[in-house]
């Protein structure tokens, strides 16, 4: 039995948000974000940021992200390894930061409705 099976469902939901966020604020189709294709620089940027909030927004490791994404760990890593670097550019890490507040503040995959009300 795979030990990550509990979490598919939930790290599935946790990547879709995700992927919506970054569809959001990129303009950029969620589906092409979610494709298993890579897709245009524009399209792969926009999933490396996905993958980054799915991992620090919902604090999910780097092979979790990887399944709920269908990509590989390595892939994760180094989308995330590369959003970070970009961090120390100021207007970028506020617009990240804000990007992340936003997942934090939305209810838990698999959260009854109204909870927390």
């Amino acid at each position: 039995m795979d030990v990550l099976a509990p979490y598919w469902r939930d790290d599935a939901a946790a990547a879709q948000l995700a992927a919506s966020v970054a569809s959001y604020a990129l303009e950029v189709p969620r589906a092409a974000i979610v494709a298993k294709d890579r897709g245009c620089s524009r399209t792969a940027f926009a999933r490396q940021i996905a993958m980054y909030l799915c991992h620090t927004g919902f604090e999910l490791s780097l092979a979790r992200v990887a399944i709920a994404f269908g990509r590989d760990r390595s892939t994760v890593a180094h989308a995330c390894h590369a959003i970070e670097d970009r961090r120390e550019e100021d207007r970028f890490d506020l617009w990240l930061g804000t990007l992340e507040a936003m997942l934090r503040t939305a209810p838990a995959p698999g959260a009854p409705v109204g909870a927390g009300l």
